[in-house]
């Protein structure tokens, strides 16, 4: 579904490489997840991967169309939460064109999807930073579009709405078989949702496999610099396995 090619990028030609020879494979209904430190290229990757960016080496192919969910936005105007999220529906709607009743259906089903419902009529300046993260990716689930981007979309969430998206991102990779390509600074989350994991070293160096090879103690602590442990824990019966940080 989406490949990416020995991609390399900097900003100017005589700059510093950002990244590079970076390579991945996602199949449909994939989720992969990307980690790396604060400064290591990861929104620059993945805005590469989009074509927001043109990376100066190497290839992308996609056999789909893209979504993207940014960490966050600021209307210029005082749209509410649903004209946001009909905003996904352009490519759908003709030209000159305006949207129906449908389309207003199809965004308060997303935004309910993601518990927002409540929230369709509140101008998108008046919610807070988590909410209208949501209220992005109701816009992407809205575009029908087989690959979804995300840049950190849990950023400003509690633990409730955390929980929530990763449900509603693991529903969309199994259930509709949507490829999901997201970053992110839990890996706890990745290691919940993702099949793979791309760990961004340096600007060469990287791991890309299965999330359970790729995120273990010995990687994430040399990624991060600090000790990361692996607990198991015994949850309703079933066995689960949680990175921990040791901050002392």
């Amino acid at each position: 579904m989406v490949t990416i090619e020995h991609l390399g990028f900097k900003y100017r030609a005589r700059g510093n490489w950002i990244f590079r020879d970076h390579t991945l494979r996602a199949e449909a209904g994939e989720i992969i997840a990307v980690i790396g430190p604060n400064g290591r290229g990861k929104t620059t990757l993945i805005k590469s991967i989009l074509g927001l960016y043109r990376a100066l080496e190497g290839k992308v192919l996609c056999d789909g169309t893209f979504a993207y969910v940014p960490q966050t936005t600021e209307a210029s105007f005082p749209y509410c939460a649903r004209d946001m999220v009909v905003m996904g529906l352009a490519r759908q709607v003709r030209a000159f064109g305006s949207p129906g009743r449908t389309d207003y259906n199809k965004a308060d089903l997303a935004l309910a999807k993601l518990g927002m419902a409540g929230f369709a009529d509140r101008p998108l300046n008046q919610l807070s930073g988590g909410q209208r993260q949501l209220v992005l990716i109701a816009r992407a689930l809205v575009s029908d579009a087989e690959v979804m981007v995300l840049d950190e979309p849990a950023t400003g969430l509690d633990f409730s709405n955390q929980k929530t998206i990763l449900a509603v991102l693991r529903e969309l990779a199994r259930d509709d078989g949507i490829t999901i390509l997201f970053t992110t600074h839990m890996p706890q989350h990745a290691q919940v949702i993702a099949d793979k994991v791309l760990l961004m070293r340096d600007v060469d160096r990287y791991d890309f496999g299965p999330a359970a090879k790729v995120l273990d103690e010995a990687n994430l602590s040399t990624l991060y610099g600090i000790d990361i442990r692996s607990l198991d824990f015994d949850h309703k019966g079933s066995l689960h396995k949680v990175l921990v940080p040791v901050f002392v």
